[in-house]
C-alpha cells in the first residue's frame, strides 16, 4: 500500500539538513484569471428586448411542475402590496410538484426538421416533452413555427403541423400595454395519428410589471404575459385556453399558469398546470 507522507513531515526533515543556501525566487504578483462576461444582464428598464429573451441551446433549465391531472389555486392578477407594488405570490411549496428540465435544442438530427426550414431552436411543448414546439427569432419577435412528436414513431400516432405563416408569440420590445393577435393556420397536419387543419388564435397581452414570488426565487420585476388561445378545428369544437407566463429579463419564463379548458375569466383562479423556475 502506498503511503501519502504529511507535507509536515518533509518540512521537518529539510531543517534537519544544513541551511539552504538556495536564494528566494522573484514570484510574480497572483492575477486572477478572467472573467467571461454574462451574455445577458438585466437592466430592469420595464422593456424586454430581442436580446433580452435569447435561447440558449442545449442548457436545460428545472421548473417545478404540478403533476399532470392536478389541478393549482392560483391567483394571476396578484394583489398591491402596502408600497404600492403589484405582487403575484407563487411561492407556495407543494410536495407533490415534479422537476421538469426544459432545454432549447437545435434542429440538426430531429425526424421533423425537414418540415421546418425556417425554424431554428426547438423546446418542449409539455412538461413530459412528448411533444416539440419549434420556434424562429429575430429582432422583431418571437415566432412558433408549429408542433411535431418529440420522437419519430408512427405507431403510436405522429403529431407533425406546419403553421402557413408563423404565430407570434412575443413581439418586441415587450412592454406593459403592448397587445398583439395572431393567427396561424394549418393544412394537411396530422395529430395523434390523424388527418388535422384548422387554425390557432393567439391573442398577448403585456398586462403589467411586478414583483414574483416563487418558493426560492423573487423576481423583482417580472412581466404578466396573458394569452387567450383559440383553436378552431376543421372538424369538431372550438377550444380556448388562457395562459398567463411571467416574464423576466435575460431568463425568460420564470413561471406559467395554464387554464382549465374553455375557462372564461382572464383573471382565472385555477390552473391545470402551474410551472415555476427551480433551483437549479
Amino acid at each position: 500500500m502506498r503511503r501519502t507522507i504529511p507535507l509536515l513531515a518533509l518540512a521537518v526533515g529539510a531543517l534537519a539538513c544544513e541551511p539552504n543556501q538556495t536564494h528566494p525566487e522573484n514570484y510574480a504578483e497572483y492575477e486572477a484569471g478572467t472573467v467571461a462576461p454574462l451574455s445577458c444582464v438585466p437592466n430592469l428598464d420595464g422593456v424586454i428586448q430581442a436580446s433580452e429573451l435569447q435561447a440558449v441551446l442545449n442548457v436545460p433549465v428545472k421548473y417545478l411542475v404540478s403533476p399532470a391531472g392536478t389541478s393549482r389555486a392560483v391567483d394571476v392578477a396578484g394583489e398591491v402590496d402596502t408600497a404600492g407594488q403589484l405582487v403575484w405570490d407563487f411561492g407556495t411549496d407543494y410536495s407533490d410538484d415534479q422537476v421538469a428540465s426544459i432545454a432549447a435544442s437545435p434542429l440538426q438530427g430531429k425526424w421533423y426538421a425537414s418540415s421546418f426550414p425556417n425554424g431554428q431552436f426547438a423546446t418542449p411543448f409539455d412538461a413530459a416533452d412528448t411533444l416539440e414546439a419549434v420556434y424562429s427569432q429575430d429582432d422583431n419577435g418571437l415566432y412558433l413555427q408549429g408542433i411535431a412528436s418529440a420522437q419519430e414513431n408512427p405507431s403510436e400516432g405522429q403529431t407533425l403541423f406546419v403553421y402557413e405563416t408563423p404565430v407570434t408569440l412575443y413581439p418586441f420590445p415587450l412592454k406593459p400595454g403592448t397587445t398583439w393577435s395572431t393567427t396561424g393556420v394549418v393544412r394537411n397536419g396530422m395529430v395523434r395519428g390523424l388527418q388535422y387543419a384548422g387554425q390557432d388564435t393567439y391573442q398577448g397581452n403585456d398586462q403589467a410589471t411586478g414583483q414574483l414570488l416563487l418558493p426560492d426565487f423573487t423576481f423583482t420585476q417580472a412581466h404578466r404575459i396573458e394569452f387567450v388561445v383559440t383553436t378552431v378545428p376543421a372538424a369538431g369544437e372550438n377550444v380556448v385556453t388562457r395562459q398567463d407566463s411571467y416574464l423576466f429579463e435575460c431568463f425568460g419564463e420564470v413561471a406559467r399558469a395554464t387554464s382549465e379548458t374553455n375557462e372564461t375569466n382572464d383573471d382565472f383562479t385555477t390552473a391545470s398546470e402551474l410551472r415555476r423556475f427551480g433551483p437549479q
